[in-house]
């Protein structure tokens, strides 16, 4: 089966790439590069350069390649920009993926894993968020993913599309030294920053209604997460039902003073972080269960936050080398 990876250029697509090829499926890279990488798709998968919004260049790539099923990674994903560029967020986000699936319609394509968020939650009032948590996205990226799970939802209704939604939290690490996390706006790559540049790191809030003070997050390593993107993939192939959306949690969280111990630690780069005050819409905690991807997806938290954080360092520093 072979199995379209739209974004599969991105740090999170290209994990995504070697996750299908290692359980036995067939993956072909479709990216317009714009955030991704040519040199995180490995050598050995098809690699297309193409928007989502090129209705005929996603035709060619699924008709040449006998695309059987498409993980659609591809988007605009950064939520504090999106709050200023809300039609380029609604145009890549939404119109991509209608643009998409009007075309695995006409071509025969009956089923997508859509890279969704927890963005799509807010800021929940709860302890532990489940799939069933109420929906109150607080960014037209939050808006954007959660119209992108409905777009799914209803093609599944009028055209008999098979379909899951994977709701990710904080991805962070590395699987392959040779694919890091290059974006701008993500904690692991802005304290890497302030480390090498040597700078100190800063932690916005101390005075959180949490053990430590500070924001409790999911942080859960871009491996993991894609296995259960590939699982998802092998069930949709086999004709399995599948829950609507996972959202992929670790079920206890991390805090951010816990992520700068760690980081100094296993750097061996010591420092004190700088405190600075709270940002605005900064929810003390968001902490997700992972049951249901548990018992579906093969999904589980294989590794520790030294190993998130070691892996994304040793990928980061050689990187730079290169």
């Amino acid at each position: 089966m072979t199995w379209l990876v739209t974004g599969g250029a991105g740090y999170i697509g290209a994990h995504v790439l070697r996750a299908l090829r290692d359980a036995g499926l067939e993956p072909v890279s479709f990216d317009d590069y714009s955030s991704g990488h040519e040199g995180f798709v490995p050598d050995d998968v098809p690699a297309i350069r193409g928007s989502i919004l090129d209705g005929q260049a996603l035709e060619r790539a699924i008709t040449q390649h006998g695309v059987t099923g498409v993980i659609h990674v591809a988007g605009f994903k950064y939520a504090g920009v999106s709050v200023q560029r809300p039609l380029h967020t609604y145009e890549q986000n939404v119109t991509g993926t209608a643009t998409l699936l009007a075309v695995m319609a006409d071509r025969g394509v009956d089923r997508i894993v859509f890279s969704s968020s927890a963005a799509v939650f807010g800021t929940p009032d709860v302890d532990l968020v489940t799939e069933d948590t109420p929906k109150n996205p607080q960014s037209p990226y939050g808006e954007s993913k959660l119209i992108g799970e409905w777009l799914l939802r209803d093609q599944g209704v009028a055209a008999g599309l098979r379909h899951t939604s994977l709701r990710y939290f904080n991805v962070v690490g590395s699987g392959d030294p040779a694919v890091y996390d290059t974006s701008p706006h993500n904690l692991f790559p802005l304290v890497f920053d302030a480390l090498v540049e040597r700078r100190t790191p800063k932690i916005f809030g101390d005075d959180y209604a949490t053990p430590d003070g500070t924001n409790v997050r999911d942080y859960i390593h871009v491996a993991d997460l894609a296995v259960s993107h590939a699982a998802a993939a092998r069930r949709l192939d086999a004709g399995e039902a599948l829950e609507p959306a996972y959202n992929l949690g670790s079920g206890d969280g991390v805090s951010v003073a816990e992520i700068m111990a760690a980081m100094a630690r296993v750097t061996g780069i010591e420092f004190t972080p700088e405190i600075g005050p709270r940002r605005a819409g900064d929810p003390a905690r968001i902490v997700a269960t992972g049951e249901l991807a548990a018992r579906d997806l093969d999904w589980a938290m294989r590794h520790t936050l030294d190993d998130m954080v070691r892996s994304a360092w040793d990928a980061r520093r050689g990187a730079s080398q290169r």
